[in-house]
């Protein structure tokens, strides 16, 4: 049996607490997501299962990683079960907004995005960065090197990572993939010279494909903040979110998982 929303951990009843002191928190039309998940008993989590160590789809269904594990705290933390809705990067926003509560899964914060949705405060922080075989690391650790006519560039459809191969490799061979889970294959197997992603991902994959190599994780091209798809001006919703996830980041737990996945 569910337990009521007063059994909630002390810091999110505090928010609630607050935010219903100060204001009304939804139109008579649009009723908070936080009573409409507690009621359903079940929390739709939109996520790719493409893009560990954040999320990963087993060939079972079911799910792994990161984010993962953090969505499913978050479920038991408002008293409900996670329901995973599966989505891809490049419908990701038009199935949040059909079919989910929050979207989980290494998801950049981009202005795009945001037109449509809220954002999380940040889990993390990363950048692209390349990935390519060991043997050729030399040849393609910079944005001149890698933006060559002669250069095979393969990207997954959708998402953060198209969008940076289309704006910095014009003059390369562009690839588009139509998943972020074998295109790492076609790069060992010489079907492309390289991929770039984002540094946790690529340094995760040199685990799974040791003749990889993601080059400077350090130092990547760019930097973006990681976060969590949230409804649109769901103050209260956003608000519990926003203080739990404040408080899994403060106590290791984050930063633990990812370390459990990449080392």
């Amino acid at each position: 049996m569910r337990r009521p929303l007063r059994y909630l951990p002390i810091a999110v009843l505090l928010t609630m607490s607050w935010l219903l002191a100060t204001g009304p928190i939804a139109t008579a039309q649009e009723v908070s997501r936080l009573f409409t998940v507690q009621q359903s008993g079940v929390l739709r989590v939109c996520t790719t299962g493409d893009y560990p160590p954040y999320t990963l789809r087993e060939e079972d269904g079911t799910y792994r990683g990161v984010d993962i594990a953090l969505a499913t705290d978050l479920a038991a933390t408002l008293h409900v079960v996670p329901q995973w809705i599966s989505t891809t990067w490049s419908t990701l926003t038009d199935d949040f907004l059909a079919q989910c509560d929050i979207a989980v899964g290494g998801i950049s914060d981009t202005a795009a995005r945001r037109r449509v949705a809220d954002f999380s405060i940040a889990t993390s922080i990363d950048g692209k960065t390349p990935v390519t075989r060991r043997a050729d690391a030399d040849s393609y650790a910079t944005i001149e090197q890698i933006n060559r006519p002669e250069v095979r560039v393969i990207v997954n459809r959708g998402g953060t990572n198209e969008a940076f191969a289309r704006a910095n490799f014009p003059a390369a061979q562009l690839a588009i993939w139509p998943d972020n889970l074998t295109i790492y294959d076609q790069i060992e197997q010489r079907n492309a010279d390289v991929f770039v992603t984002d540094s946790v991902e690529g340094r995760y994959r040199q685990r799974t494909h040791p003749a990889l190599q993601v080059l400077h994780p350090d130092a990547p091209f760019d930097s973006a903040p990681k976060a969590y798809l949230l409804p649109k001006g769901d103050t209260l919703f956003n608000a519990v979110v926003n203080t739990w996830l404040e408080s899994e980041i403060r106590s290791g737990r984050s930063n633990q998982l990812l370390t459990d996945w990449i080392g």
